[in-house]
């Protein structure tokens, strides 16, 4: 009985002990919940070329406001663009450089709104190898002009201009049959036109007053007078078969936007409101 107490002592501790490990093994099972991370979309983003530059700008903000959404740009000329959709490319939103080729997918589309509005205007190379001083000097003899072809906006519109001016006192209808003649070539895009003269392949191009801006000490502008000239609407609306539809019409309010307007504004777009 003498060793009682001792035994005693070594019950209690023993006890002791599992408890702690049992709390311990208990605590260690123990995983912190983590709130997922959103998946990342990719908004595909279907955009006239004239507003390669500007929706450049607007995609870096975009992105850094939003870290889980990529945008992926498909510049070219609005016509070409209408008809992939038509197609079944995989796009989200469409922003055109007309209505006529936002109309060809009316029934693709939700409705459009009208984010930008833009000018025709004249450029040439920085050098001026045609010393094109004027509005008058594009129907001289043997000037070579770039345009987009008609069924490109812009092209349709530089038609436009000139109709107005062949029908007008200053001008003349030989006037606009003498810069008809003149055309070399007819590209798919603004773009083309925009590297024609950057390039100096020819003497003159017609393109929007956005792009003279961005093209930059490259070329040289020639404004066209208000009378004249033509005012371009841009219209943006979502895809209908979007897989992305709620990102696709938060990125269309994101452009529609004061502070996004403000930099279409700085690449010369007129803004809408």
């Amino acid at each position: 009985m003498k060793h009682f107490p001792r035994v005693l002592f070594l019950l209690v501790a023993v006890c002791m002990l599992l408890a702690s490990c049992g709390s311990s093994s208990s605590s260690s099972s123990t995983t912190p919940t983590s709130t997922p991370t959103p998946a990342t979309v990719t908004l595909n983003v279907f955009a006239a070329a004239s507003l390669t530059a500007a929706f450049g700008e607007i995609k870096t903000k975009y992105e850094a406001a939003n870290p889980n959404v990529t945008v992926t740009y498909n510049f070219a000329g609005s016509n070409t663009l209408a008809t992939q959709i038509t197609n079944g490319a995989p796009a989200d939103v469409f922003a055109s450089a007309d209505t006529n080729n936002m109309q060809k997918v009316s029934s693709l589309v939700n409705t459009p709104q009208t984010f930008a509005r833009n000018k025709v205007i004249v450029i040439v190379p920085a050098n001026n190898p045609g010393n094109i001083k004027t509005l008058h000097d594009l129907a001289n003899k043997g000037v070579k002009i770039a345009v987009a072809g008609p069924s490109v906006p812009v092209g349709n519109y530089t038609l436009e201009v000139l109709n107005k001016m062949g029908q007008s006192s200053e001008y003349g209808p030989a006037y606009e049959s003498a810069v008809k003649a003149n055309f070399v070539t007819q590209e798919t895009s603004v773009s083309g036109v925009i590297q024609k003269v950057e390039l100096g392949e020819v003497d003159a191009g017609f393109v929007y007053v956005s792009d003279a801006f961005s093209a930059g000490s490259k070329v040289m502008p020639i404004d066209i007078p208000d009378q004249y000239n033509v005012l371009a609407d841009y219209p943006i609306a979502t895809v209908k078969d979007s897989t992305h539809s709620t990102q696709a019409e938060a990125f269309v309010q994101y452009v529609l936007s004061a502070d996004e307007q403000a930099i279409l504004a700085k690449y010369h777009f007129i803004p809408v409101g």
